[in-house]
Protein backbone atom coordinates (compact mmCIF):
# COMPACT_ATOMS: atom_id res chain seq x y z
CA UNK A 1 0.00 0.00 0.00
CA UNK A 2 1.08 3.71 -0.75
CA UNK A 3 1.96 5.97 2.48
CA UNK A 4 0.17 9.30 2.91
CA UNK A 5 2.15 12.54 3.45
CA UNK A 6 0.05 12.60 6.61
CA UNK A 7 1.19 12.97 9.93
CA UNK A 8 0.53 10.43 12.81
CA UNK A 9 -1.65 12.37 15.07
CA UNK A 10 -1.78 9.36 17.95
CA UNK A 11 1.26 9.86 19.80
CA UNK A 12 0.27 13.35 20.11
CA UNK A 13 -3.37 12.70 20.86
CA UNK A 14 -2.55 10.47 23.59
CA UNK A 15 -0.05 13.01 25.17
CA UNK A 16 -2.64 15.51 24.94
CA UNK A 17 -5.92 13.50 26.52
CA UNK A 18 -3.43 12.18 29.24
CA UNK A 19 -2.06 15.62 30.15
CA UNK A 20 -6.18 16.98 29.97
CA UNK A 21 -7.04 14.38 32.67
CA UNK A 22 -3.44 15.31 34.72
CA UNK A 23 -2.74 11.19 34.18
CA UNK A 24 0.93 10.04 34.83
CA UNK A 25 2.20 7.32 32.44
CA UNK A 26 2.02 4.88 35.42
CA UNK A 27 -1.73 6.04 35.71
CA UNK A 28 -2.58 5.19 31.93
CA UNK A 29 -0.47 1.63 32.06
CA UNK A 30 -2.68 0.67 35.30
CA UNK A 31 -5.90 1.81 33.41
CA UNK A 32 -5.42 -0.18 29.89
CA UNK A 33 -2.51 -3.17 30.82
CA UNK A 34 0.18 -1.32 28.54
CA UNK A 35 3.29 -0.96 30.08
CA UNK A 36 5.00 2.18 30.57
CA UNK A 37 7.73 2.25 27.79
CA UNK A 38 5.24 0.80 25.66
CA UNK A 39 2.46 3.82 26.47
CA UNK A 40 6.20 6.45 26.18
CA UNK A 41 6.75 4.75 22.45
CA UNK A 42 3.40 5.23 21.19
CA UNK A 43 3.47 8.87 22.60
CA UNK A 44 6.54 9.34 20.65
CA UNK A 45 5.44 7.58 17.42
CA UNK A 46 7.80 4.84 18.03
CA UNK A 47 5.66 2.20 18.13
CA UNK A 48 2.01 1.24 15.96
CA UNK A 49 -0.61 -0.31 17.32
CA UNK A 50 -3.19 -2.90 15.71
CA UNK A 51 -6.78 -2.56 15.94
CA UNK A 52 -7.26 -4.77 18.58
CA UNK A 53 -4.48 -2.82 21.45
CA UNK A 54 -6.18 0.38 19.65
CA UNK A 55 -9.48 -1.08 21.10
CA UNK A 56 -8.20 -2.05 24.30
CA UNK A 57 -6.40 1.30 24.91
CA UNK A 58 -9.48 2.74 24.41
CA UNK A 59 -11.77 0.87 26.35
CA UNK A 60 -9.25 1.36 29.48
CA UNK A 61 -9.52 5.10 29.38
CA UNK A 62 -13.19 5.20 28.54
CA UNK A 63 -13.16 7.20 25.40
CA UNK A 64 -13.95 6.33 21.65
CA UNK A 65 -10.96 5.40 19.68
CA UNK A 66 -11.47 8.77 17.26
CA UNK A 67 -10.24 10.47 20.15
CA UNK A 68 -7.10 9.06 20.24
CA UNK A 69 -6.44 10.49 16.80
CA UNK A 70 -8.28 13.55 17.09
CA UNK A 71 -6.65 17.15 16.28
CA UNK A 72 -4.80 18.00 19.20
CA UNK A 73 -6.60 21.49 18.93
CA UNK A 74 -10.02 20.28 19.74
CA UNK A 75 -11.32 20.68 16.89
CA UNK A 76 -13.49 17.67 15.26
CA UNK A 77 -16.67 17.71 13.33
CA UNK A 78 -20.25 18.00 14.59
CA UNK A 79 -21.18 14.40 15.71
CA UNK A 80 -25.11 14.49 14.86
CA UNK A 81 -24.70 15.87 11.22
CA UNK A 82 -27.42 13.71 8.52
CA UNK A 83 -26.74 12.41 5.51
CA UNK A 84 -23.22 12.58 5.93
CA UNK A 85 -20.98 11.13 2.91
CA UNK A 86 -17.29 10.34 2.46
CA UNK A 87 -15.29 9.63 -0.88
CA UNK A 88 -12.50 7.46 -0.75
CA UNK A 89 -10.19 7.97 -3.64
CA UNK A 90 -7.22 5.52 -4.26
CA UNK A 91 -4.31 5.86 -2.20
CA UNK A 92 -6.27 7.99 0.35
CA UNK A 93 -6.94 7.00 3.98
CA UNK A 94 -4.77 6.86 7.03
CA UNK A 95 -2.07 4.09 7.26
CA UNK A 96 -1.28 1.72 10.56
CA UNK A 97 1.59 -0.39 9.95
CA UNK A 98 2.16 -3.42 12.63
CA UNK A 99 3.29 -6.64 11.83
CA UNK A 100 1.00 -8.83 10.73
CA UNK A 101 -0.98 -6.53 8.78
CA UNK A 102 -0.82 -2.64 6.91
CA UNK A 103 -4.11 -1.43 7.53
CA UNK A 104 -5.51 1.75 5.89
CA UNK A 105 -8.67 3.19 7.53
CA UNK A 106 -10.95 4.60 5.35
CA UNK A 107 -13.76 7.26 5.46
CA UNK A 108 -11.53 9.17 8.34
CA UNK A 109 -13.88 12.35 8.02
CA UNK A 110 -16.62 11.21 9.21
CA UNK A 111 -16.88 11.09 12.69
CA UNK A 112 -18.90 9.03 15.64
CA UNK A 113 -18.88 6.10 12.85
CA UNK A 114 -20.82 3.08 13.63
CA UNK A 115 -18.96 0.96 11.69
CA UNK A 116 -15.21 0.89 10.49
CA UNK A 117 -14.09 0.30 7.10
CA UNK A 118 -10.68 -1.17 6.43
CA UNK A 119 -8.47 -1.51 3.68
CA UNK A 120 -6.24 -4.03 4.73
CA UNK A 121 -3.00 -5.95 3.26
CA UNK A 122 -1.50 -9.01 4.89
CA UNK A 123 1.66 -10.30 5.66
CA UNK A 124 1.91 -13.17 7.50
CA UNK A 125 2.25 -16.49 5.26
CA UNK A 126 1.67 -19.17 8.23
CA UNK A 127 -0.01 -19.65 11.78
CA UNK A 128 3.13 -19.59 13.46
CA UNK A 129 4.61 -15.93 11.40
CA UNK A 130 1.61 -14.42 12.97
CA UNK A 131 1.45 -15.39 16.72
CA UNK A 132 -1.39 -15.45 19.03
CA UNK A 133 -4.74 -15.68 17.56
CA UNK A 134 -6.30 -11.66 18.35
CA UNK A 135 -9.74 -10.71 19.11
CA UNK A 136 -11.55 -7.32 20.49
CA UNK A 137 -15.17 -6.26 20.46
CA UNK A 138 -17.78 -6.26 18.43
CA UNK A 139 -18.28 -8.28 14.92
CA UNK A 140 -16.46 -7.94 11.60
CA UNK A 141 -17.05 -8.87 7.61
CA UNK A 142 -14.22 -9.23 5.34
CA UNK A 143 -14.19 -9.39 1.47
CA UNK A 144 -10.82 -10.61 -0.31
CA UNK A 145 -10.31 -8.53 -3.08
CA UNK A 146 -7.21 -9.79 -3.99
CA UNK A 147 -5.02 -13.13 -3.72
CA UNK A 148 -6.19 -16.07 -0.54
CA UNK A 149 -7.21 -15.27 2.69
CA UNK A 150 -6.72 -18.68 5.29
CA UNK A 151 -8.82 -17.65 8.18
CA UNK A 152 -8.43 -19.14 11.47
CA UNK A 153 -10.86 -19.12 14.66
CA UNK A 154 -10.40 -20.68 17.62
CA UNK A 155 -13.68 -22.09 17.70
CA UNK A 156 -14.05 -23.66 13.80
CA UNK A 157 -11.79 -25.24 11.75
CA UNK A 158 -9.26 -22.91 9.66
CA UNK A 159 -10.94 -22.06 5.85
CA UNK A 160 -9.15 -20.46 2.60
CA UNK A 161 -11.39 -17.52 1.20
CA UNK A 162 -10.40 -16.55 -2.55
CA UNK A 163 -11.14 -13.44 -4.41
CA UNK A 164 -14.77 -12.26 -4.40
CA UNK A 165 -15.74 -14.58 -1.02
CA UNK A 166 -16.21 -13.17 2.62
CA UNK A 167 -17.04 -13.74 5.98
CA UNK A 168 -18.96 -12.60 9.01
CA UNK A 169 -17.37 -13.58 12.08
CA UNK A 170 -17.70 -12.59 16.00
CA UNK A 171 -14.02 -10.27 16.65
CA UNK A 172 -14.79 -11.50 20.20
CA UNK A 173 -14.01 -14.79 18.97
CA UNK A 174 -9.80 -15.45 18.59
CA UNK A 175 -8.80 -14.91 15.06
CA UNK A 176 -6.18 -14.27 12.47
CA UNK A 177 -6.21 -13.79 8.88
CA UNK A 178 -2.81 -15.64 6.90
CA UNK A 179 -1.89 -14.79 2.94
CA UNK A 180 -1.93 -17.60 0.92
CA UNK A 181 0.86 -18.20 -1.73
CA UNK A 182 3.83 -15.79 -2.71
CA UNK A 183 1.58 -12.81 -4.41
CA UNK A 184 -0.24 -10.30 -2.63
CA UNK A 185 -3.23 -10.11 -0.48
CA UNK A 186 -5.87 -7.79 0.57
CA UNK A 187 -8.98 -7.65 2.10
CA UNK A 188 -11.70 -4.79 2.86
CA UNK A 189 -13.16 -5.43 6.26
CA UNK A 190 -16.04 -2.97 7.73
CA UNK A 191 -15.50 -3.66 11.94
CA UNK A 192 -18.03 -2.54 14.53
CA UNK A 193 -15.55 -1.99 17.65
CA UNK A 194 -18.22 -2.81 20.31
CA UNK A 195 -21.61 -3.78 20.78
CA UNK A 196 -23.09 -0.71 22.54
CA UNK A 197 -20.36 2.24 21.63
CA UNK A 198 -19.67 4.12 18.74
CA UNK A 199 -16.43 3.84 17.10
CA UNK A 200 -14.05 5.72 15.04
CA UNK A 201 -11.07 5.48 13.75
CA UNK A 202 -9.23 8.80 12.08
CA UNK A 203 -5.21 8.89 11.93
CA UNK A 204 -2.32 6.56 11.51
CA UNK A 205 0.28 5.29 13.24
CA UNK A 206 3.91 4.93 12.40
CA UNK A 207 5.70 2.92 9.72
CA UNK A 208 6.05 -0.72 10.79
CA UNK A 209 9.04 -1.66 12.47
CA UNK A 210 10.65 -4.85 12.92
CA UNK A 211 9.28 -6.89 15.42
CA UNK A 212 10.48 -11.02 17.28
CA UNK A 213 8.58 -13.38 15.85
CA UNK A 214 5.83 -15.67 18.12
CA UNK A 215 6.29 -19.26 17.51
CA UNK A 216 2.98 -20.79 18.53
CA UNK A 217 1.87 -24.10 17.76
CA UNK A 218 -1.59 -23.81 15.86
CA UNK A 219 -4.31 -25.22 17.66
CA UNK A 220 -6.23 -28.52 16.36
CA UNK A 221 -8.16 -27.52 13.80
CA UNK A 222 -12.09 -28.42 15.26
CA UNK A 223 -15.31 -29.84 13.26
CA UNK A 224 -16.92 -26.47 11.52
CA UNK A 225 -19.51 -25.43 14.57
CA UNK A 226 -23.36 -26.08 13.13
CA UNK A 227 -25.57 -22.64 11.82
CA UNK A 228 -27.27 -21.54 14.68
Amino acid sequence: MKDTANRSRLGAALRALRKQKDWTLAEVSKRTGFSVPTLSKVENDRLSLSYDKLIRLSEGLGIDIGQLFAPVDGVTSPSTIMGRRSINRTGEGELLATRNYDYRYLSTDVTRKKFIPILTELHARSREEFGDLVRHSGEEFIFVIEGQVEVHTELYAPLVLSKGESAYIDSTMGHAYIAKGDGPCRIVGVCSASESDLREIVGKSPPREPAARHKTTPAKARKPAKHR
